[in-house]
């Protein structure tokens, strides 16, 4: 559908004044209007209608189950959400294991790499809040060095104002070129 934009209004706009005229435009424009809603509400009852058969027929029913389908047509969400739940309740808890066995070791590598893991996410947090508070307490001093109006200059007395007259500048600056003569 082609954009109007309001130069093009404009323009339909003093046309119709030129051709209807400025007496009928008004009711050129509320017949116009009275149309379009005319045409709106037919739109409306038709896509209502077309809502109602859709609804009789099941295809409202078929839409949903087709969306929540399509959560597994990405091969690799659905592998990934098979892996996490078949891993979901296994457990490597170095204890439950015989001492010196492989499944023992194994599971003391993983408990240290799980807590390391841990570790420096919870050193990351605290640098990420440690940084935000460092940038919230520099806002809070700006806003604070705003807020204080810088110290006025004290105004000379009125006898030293008359004595210290502003000396004339001897060198006058550079001639000025171009057409403005004032």
């Amino acid at each position: 559908m082609p954009d109007i934009g309001w130069m093009e209004l404009l323009v339909i706009g003093v046309v119709a004044l030129i051709v209807v005229g400025p007496k009928d435009l008004p009711m050129m424009f509320r017949r116009l209007g009275q149309i379009t809603g005319k045409v709106r509400a037919m739109a409306k009852d038709f896509q209502r209608a077309m809502d109602e058969a859709a609804d009789e027929t099941g295809m409202s029913e078929i839409n949903r189950d087709l969306k929540s389908a399509a959560k597994f047509t990405n091969p690799r969400k659905m592998g990934m959400d098979a892996l996490n739940e078949a891993f979901e309740d296994v457990d490597l808890d170095p204890s439950k294991y015989a001492e010196g066995s492989n499944t023992r070791i194994i599971a003391e590598k993983q408990a240290a790499r799980k807590q390391e893991l841990a570790d420096k996410a919870e050193a990351a947090r605290k640098a990420r809040e440690a940084k935000v508070a460092g940038i919230d307490a520099a806002a809070a001093e700006m806003e604070a060095d705003m807020a204080d109006p810088p110290p006025r200059p004290e105004p000379a007395p009125a006898a030293e104002v008359g004595a210290a007259a502003p000396a004339e500048d001897p060198a006058p600056g550079p001639a000025r070129t171009g057409t403005d003569k004032t």
